[in-house]
C-alpha cells in the first residue's frame, strides 16, 4: 500500500498517465460557484491559519476527458455543475443540516458505475477545517467501502484537506493525490502525516471527521 501525494498540477500529471491506470478516480474539483456568483472568490475566511483564496475555478472539458481516460470508474463531487453524461448512479450527501436554511443541506456526486442512486447521511463537524470544501473522512470511507475493492489504485486530482488519503490509509488502498496550492498541500500533508503516525486500531475507532 502506498499514499503518494504531489504538490503539482493534475493536468500535467494526467498527460503522462496510461489509459485506465487507476481503478477509481474519486475527485472533488472546484464547482465554479464563485465564478458565477462571487467573481471567483469566496471571501477571506480562516482555516487553521490559511486564508481562503480565489480558488473556485471549475475545470474545463479537457480535465474530465483526461480523468475518464486514466481511470476505469469515477466519482465526481459537484457533478451537477459539470457537462457530464447522464448517469443513473449518483450520490447525495445529506449533511443533516436543519437549523440554517441558508446553508447547503446536501451535495451531489456524479458516479460512473451502473448502480442505483444512494444517499449518505452524515453531519460534518465544523471544527478543525483546513480547507473551505473539506469533506469528512467518514464520507470517503463509505465511498471506498461501496465503490472500491481490495487492490484498487485510487486517484484524487484535488486533494484539498486530504480526507481521502486518511480513508485510503485505513482501508489499505493505494492512492495518488494532487493538490496545486502549496498552502493547502502543506496543511493536508501535516494532517495526514500526523494521522499515519498513530497506532493502527479498529477502523470505527479512528478519526472520521
Amino acid at each position: 500500500m502506498s499514499i503518494l501525494l504531489h504538490n503539482k498540477d493534475c493536468m500535467a500529471a494526467m498527460a503522462q498517465m496510461k489509459d485506465n491506470e487507476f481503478q477509481l478516480a474519486c475527485v472533488d474539483p472546484p464547482y465554479g460557484i464563485g465564478n458565477k456568483f462571487k467573481g471567483g472568490k469566496t471571501g477571506k475566511m480562516q482555516f487553521n491559519s490559511i486564508v481562503e483564496k480565489g480558488w473556485d475555478n471549475a475545470p474545463d472539458d479537457i480535465y474530465f476527458s483526461e480523468l475518464i481516460r486514466v481511470s476505469e470508474n469515477q466519482i465526481i463531487w459537484g457533478g451537477n455543475y459539470f457537462n457530464l453524461p447522464p448517469s443513473r448512479c449518483f450520490i447525495i450527501w445529506d449533511k443533516l443540516i436543519s437549523e440554517d436554511f441558508s446553508l447547503a443541506m446536501c451535495e451531489m456526486a456524479w458516479v460512473s458505475f451502473d448502480k442505483t442512486a444512494k444517499i449518505y447521511k452524515y453531519n460534518n463537524p465544523k471544527n478543525n477545517k483546513i480547507h473551505p470544501t473539506q469533506k469528512p473522512v467518514a464520507l470517503y470511507k463509505w465511498l471506498l467501502k461501496h465503490y472500491s475493492k481490495p487492490g484498487d489504485k485510487i486517484l484524487d486530482t484535488h486533494l484539498g484537506s486530504g480526507s481521502i488519503a486518511i480513508a485510503c490509509w485505513d482501508y489499505e488502498l493505494d492512492l495518488v493525490g494532487y493538490e496545486i496550492d502549496k498552502d493547502y498541500f502543506k496543511a493536508a500533508k501535516k494532517r495526514i502525516d500526523a494521522y499515519m503516525k498513530q497506532p493502527r486500531g479498529l477502523l470505527n475507532e479512528r478519526e472520521i471527521n
